[in-house]
Order: structure tokens, then C-alpha cells, then sequence
């Protein structure tokens, strides 16, 4: 059974992805995750405590099921690993929905709060990174600065995709495809000297 606080950013990022940033109503929030409006202040003080740790909660969610690996299956080579972490992106579950619309909506919020903007910056900083360590692992001849470029090119990519995708702009499979074609793009420009 999950915890109230693990509930709580569930129905946090549920709440969003459905009614945005500033459809959040404490309220609203407490009858999803199906407690008090005083126990989501307890534990998250204000409305700006809950939406720096639903970002923190989606981050790790997607992370979670960009990283899974069955247990039976050979390891992945560097190359298959950096696409199958971007390609677990635009998949068809209710959670990846979720996380990708929570995703978007946070981001857009961000443009007018400037604490959700470093928080964002943070996290898209620390996935630009992750996404770079990947490319230096299928091009380890790469520059640094090289790998981070195209790790800013791919992320905003993923998520333009994503939002296409989401709103109905772009099947996944077309979606899927493009950000194939990004990727070796990516890879091609990197292994030029």
C-alpha cells in the first residue's frame, strides 16, 4: 500500500496533468488522494511545497520507468540503452500520460513563478546531463560540450514530441519514429570530427 504522501503526489500529479498548475485546488487535491486538506499542508506547508514535490515525484517516476529492466533479458548496449530511455518517453500508459502532461503544464506555470523556474531548471539541467552521460557512452570520443548540445537538442525534442503526441497533433508511432530520426541525427553529428 502506498503512502499518504506517495498518494498525495499521485493525486498532485493526476490533478495537474487533468486540470493544469492553476487548476490546483487544495481541496480538489485532498478528495483525489483521499485525505484532509490539513494533512497536505502538514506535509507540504503551501501550495508551493506541493508543486516542487510533485515535480521531484514525476522526475522520479519517469525515471523509474525509463531505467525498468526485465531481469531475464541480455544487458543493452550504449545505443540501444539511449533510445530505449527516450523512446519509454512516448508510450501508451496512463502513467507516462500523466507524467508527460504534469510535465507540460509545470513547465508552463514555470514561465510565470519564478521558484517553479529554478526548480524546472534543476530538473531539466540534471535530465540534460543523464541524456549526455548516454551519448558519451555510444560516442565516448565526443567533446563535453558536443554531448550536452545534442542531450539539449534531443530532451527538447522528446518533449515537443510529447506534447504533440498528448494533444493529438502526432500518432505515437509517427512521434516514436521522429525521435529515432533525432536520435541517430544526434549520433551521426557527434561522430563528425
Amino acid at each position: 500500500m502506498a503512502s499518504r504522501n506517495t498518494r498525495i503526489l499521485e493525486a498532485a500529479a493526476r490533478v495537474i496533468a487533468r486540470r493544469g498548475v492553476r487548476g490546483l485546488r487544495v481541496e480538489e487535491l485532498a478528495a483525489e488522494a483521499g485525505v484532509s486538506t490539513g494533512l497536505i499542508y502538514y506535509h507540504f506547508k503551501d501550495r508551493t511545497g506541493i508543486l516542487r514535490h510533485t515535480l521531484e515525484f514525476i522526475n522520479d517516476r519517469a525515471e523509474r520507468y525509463t531505467n525498468a529492466r526485465d531481469p531475464e533479458a541480455p544487458p543493452l548496449g550504449p545505443r540501444e540503452e539511449l533510445q530505449q530511455v527516450l523512446l519509454l518517453e512516448l508510450q501508451d500508459s496512463e502513467e507516462v500520460r500523466e507524467n508527460s502532461a504534469a510535465w507540460g503544464e509545470l513547465r508552463a506555470s514555470a514561465v510565470f513563478d519564478p521558484a517553479l523556474r529554478e526548480d524546472l531548471a534543476r530538473a531539466t539541467l540534471v535530465w540534460v546531463q543523464e541524456v549526455a552521460a548516454l551519448l558519451g557512452q555510444v560516442r565516448p570520443m565526443a567533446p563535453a560540450v558536443k554531448l550536452a548540445a545534442a542531450a539539449e537538442r534531443l530532451t527538447a525534442l522528446l518533449e515537443g514530441l510529447s506534447m504533440r503526441w498528448l494533444s493529438g497533433g502526432v500518432g505515437i508511432d509517427h512521434a516514436r519514429a521522429l525521435m529515432e530520426s533525432g536520435i541517430e541525427a544526434e549520433l551521426a553529428g557527434l561522430e563528425q570530427r
